[in-house]
């Protein structure tokens, strides 16, 4: 059985000291969790949220790692920098790094490798754009993603994929449960062809089409998936708390 994983991504939100606040709101209320609980938090934070959530079952992740061990690339974090802080999961190659920050899948693969090779889990993340699913290019999209993502990979023991249709994030819209489904198992099909079919069972997919308290409970049922990516969602204790400890 594969365990569900929760994670919150907090965006550009949250000073150091409202990051300690929420986190120390959301301790007692996911102490009994039963997924596996991460919050991945903007740089500045990080210091902080790592003590913070110190004898907790709160994990902590960044939103990004840079492809390079060290190096003159102003404004990038190194894989060794996050360890030293005590981060476990690092997101990588979000739709807003794509749209806004120039990602590709080759950076996407470059940074997730470099994750892999000093210890960090990386959240490899995959989805379509509007236009892309109005004209019947979803299994397109993904399948160049997830292979161009992954590629050389041959250990997927630390890899979590997040499927994250892009028309659904931020915008309170969301894939109906079977069509998140449906997709995730494209996606494992996919994985399963290419990695083999004890890859495909053991990875995790997450889905993180604004996943929220009114519906987790509905997607959580579907086999394929394997818990969510929570984006505004995370920012309040209570809702991400609701999510967390969904009922099954």
């Amino acid at each position: 059985m594969r365990k569900p994983i929760i994670a919150g991504n907090w965006k550009m939100n949250k000073t150091a000291k409202e990051a300690v606040e929420l986190i120390e709101a959301l301790k007692p209320l996911v102490a009994k969790a039963k997924p596996e609980v991460v919050v991945c938090v903007p740089y500045t934070d990080l210091w902080a949220v790592a003590d913070a959530i110190k004898g907790s079952k709160i994990r902590l992740g960044a939103e990004n790692v840079a492809w390079a061990d060290k190096g003159a690339f102003t404004g990038e974090i190194s894989a060794e920098m996050l360890k030293e802080i005590g981060v476990e999961y690092v997101i990588i190659g979000h739709s807003e790094r794509r749209q806004y920050f120039g990602e590709t899948d080759a950076s996407v693969n470059a940074r997730t490798k470099q994750a892999l090779a000093n210890g960090l889990k990386p959240i490899v993340c995959v989805g379509e754009t509007l236009e892309e699913r109005e004209k019947n290019k979803t299994n397109r999209v993904l399948k160049k993603q997830v292979l161009e993502g992954l590629a050389g990979i041959t250990d997927f023991t630390d890899v979590v994929i997040a499927y994250e249709p892009v028309w659904a994030i931020g915008t309170g819209k969301t894939a109906t449960a079977e069509d998140a489904n449906k997709t995730i198992g494209f996606i494992r099909r996919t994985i399963k062809a290419n990695f083999g079919e004890d890859v495909a069972k053991a990875l995790r997919i997450q889905y993180g089409g604004s996943m929220n308290p009114k519906n987790v409970k509905e997607l959580m049922a579907e086999r394929n998936i394997d818990g969510g990516l929570i984006g505004g969602a995370s920012l309040k204790a209570e809702d991400f708390a609701c999510i967390v400890n969904y009922k099954d």
